[in-house]
């Protein structure tokens, strides 16, 4: 079990500097052209190109408490060592910024693996992300007894909520997610505070779609374990595992692909034992946070109204980003890119990461069409609103354009 958190060396509230890091956090992360353009209906035109920024975007409120929280533990702890297990969000700005600031990211060998903690001491402060950690993970730093900070968002301890009453009803978490990705790992520890939980972790309805077949007797315990062996929890059994089943996913996935996984598993529950056996041996809820949900309403939105190309801003491991970029794909050319600097006005050339192919990334010439044209922009969850500014003046000198604001 989880040892108890001490209230003398675990911090998740911040440390009361609020206000003196306000303008530091400012100064690093705000932008001009953002303002502009939320005051301006979110639209900015020069001469035949039209900018248009979707209504939400960018940082979202889990990830400005983590980033704050994180520049009050260095003014907290001005002359101590600190500590971040891993990226605070998936941003190479930000984590590039809070290592500027003394703050070392503790590098993950093995994504599947345990953090090495053996540099750190009883006088050493860790931060955990946005993510959170594992259950394992945590219980190894509070062994150690330094000061922890934790910055793990609300939404995701709601999914720990979720699958942990999984486990404890006797229900094999299915988790829609990436089993490498740090908040799906953590999510799935949570199970392991009681000795007969398990989880599976699916990445999407393809996969999804396989469990469903051996839910349905179509295909054999072996061949799903040749697919998910690293995406179970230890000790997994397919014939005991898969009889109960409470589905629950990643945060920053796309929310129409977990609604439907959830209802394809329950039909495939349904169709092998009926539907008594649906309604007693299956559960499902909707764990998408509101900040992912409201950034993807927000670009069906700006497509309807009318976009002939789209930007997505965001590190190229987000999982938001890269469902904002798969859900702008379906309807139009679409780039998901990092920074400003994927953009080379003089060669009118992007370097982007392709939607939907895993860690594929492309370079594309001529890729602002020509004559009038309406360019639809977007930011995942981590991306300051400074670095979303930089793509659009970068878009427009595109095309030999600035702007004064």
């Amino acid at each position: 079990m989880t040892p108890p958190a001490d209230p003398s060396t675990y911090f998740r509230k911040g440390f009361g500097l609020k206000s003196e890091v306000k303008d530091e956090l400012a100064a690093a992360y705000d932008g001009g052209v953002v303002d502009y353009l939320r005051s301006n209906d979110y639209a900015l035109t020069v001469e035949d190109v039209t900018i248009r920024l979707a209504r939400e975007f960018g940082f979202c409120y889990g990830v400005e408490r983590a980033v704050e929280y994180a520049y009050q533990t260095r003014r907290k702890f001005p002359d101590r060592r600190i500590y971040l297990v891993g990226e605070i969000i998936h941003n190479p700005h930000v984590n590039d910024r809070l290592q500027q600031m003394g703050i070392e990211i503790l590098a993950h060998p093995d994504p599947t693996g345990a953090f090495d903690f053996g540099n750190i001491t009883q006088e050493d402060v860790v931060i955990m992300p946005a993510f959170g950690v594992t259950i394992d993970d945590f219980s190894a730093l509070r062994e150690i007894g330094c000061i922890l900070v934790d910055t793990t968002c609300g939404s995701v301890l709601n999914v720990w909520k979720r699958v942990e009453s999984y486990a404890r009803d006797g229900f094999t978490a299915l988790i829609h997610g990436k089993y490498y990705h740090e908040e799906t790992r953590a999510t799935a520890s949570q199970v392991r505070k009681y000795p007969d939980g398990h989880y599976l972790i699916v990445r999407n309805m393809d996969e999804a779609r396989i469990v469903c077949e051996y839910i349905e007797g179509r295909i054999a315990a072996a061949e799903l374990m040749s697919t998910f062996s690293r995406a179970v929890s230890p000790g997994f059994d397919p014939t005991q595992h898969l009889r109960r089943i409470g589905v629950a996913n990643q945060t920053t996935m796309l929310a129409r692909e977990s609604l439907a996984i959830a209802d394809e598993v329950g039909a495939a529950i349904a169709r092998a034992r009926g539907d008594d056996a649906r309604a007693t041996d299956f559960r499902s809820f909707d764990t998408i946070c509101s900040a992912t949900q409201e950034r993807q309403d927000a670009v069906r939105e700006l497509l309807d109204d009318g976009i002939d190309v789209m930007v997505v801003i965001g590190g190229f491991n987000s999982s938001n980003t890269i469902s904002l970029a798969a859900l702008c794909a379906e309807r139009v050319p679409t780039y998901h890119i990092e920074t400003m600097s994927a953009i080379d006005p003089d060669a009118g050339t992007i370097h982007y990461r392709l939607a939907q192919i895993q860690h594929a990334e492309a370079d594309a010439s001529n890729w602002l069409p020509a004559g009038k044209v309406r360019v639809g922009i977007t930011a995942g969850a981590s991306t300051p609103n400074n670095k979303i500014g930089d793509v659009v003046i970068r878009v427009l000198a595109t095309r030999g354009l600035s702007v004064n604001l």
